[in-house]
């Protein structure tokens, strides 16, 4: 049995980060759907539910391969900003800033007024209020 699933399997696209979050996306469909019991949420559901599906069983791997490398570019600069926040809640006693010139994140010690910062990258010098 196993063995078939495998040989059924083979050539398959499977399971991605876009399929991950879209089944997330459903199952949070589904318990709305519990307390508004709304039949356009439950169709839209079924109908992320069967793209899915359609692209885990696609042959197409190179296809459902951009289709992913798409959202996860779209996805990033959410993800690296809601990381960032998080960063910035755990480490409340330093201020973050970006370079003027290059952009890079510059972490400072909080409650030291006025001071003139290097950046690390560029050497650029400016000047921040922490």
């Amino acid at each position: 049995m196993k063995e078939k699933l495998i040989q059924f399997m083979q050539g398959r696209y499977g399971i991605d980060t876009l399929n991950n979050h879209a089944l997330f996306f459903v199952i949070t469909l589904f318990i709305l759907n519990i307390f508004f019991n709304n039949r356009i949420i439950m169709l839209l559901g079924y109908l992320i539910w069967l793209l899915v599906i359609y692209r885990m069983f696609s042959r197409q791997t190179y296809k459902r391969y951009q289709e992913n490398e798409k959202y996860l570019k779209a996805i990033t600069p959410v993800q690296q900003f809601f990381n960032l926040q998080k960063k910035r809640f755990s480490d409340r006693s330093h201020k973050y800033y970006r370079c003027p010139s290059c952009k890079q994140m510059v972490r400072l010690p909080k409650g030291k007024g006025k001071i003139i910062v290097t950046c690390p990258s560029c050497h650029q010098k400016f000047e921040k209020r922490t």
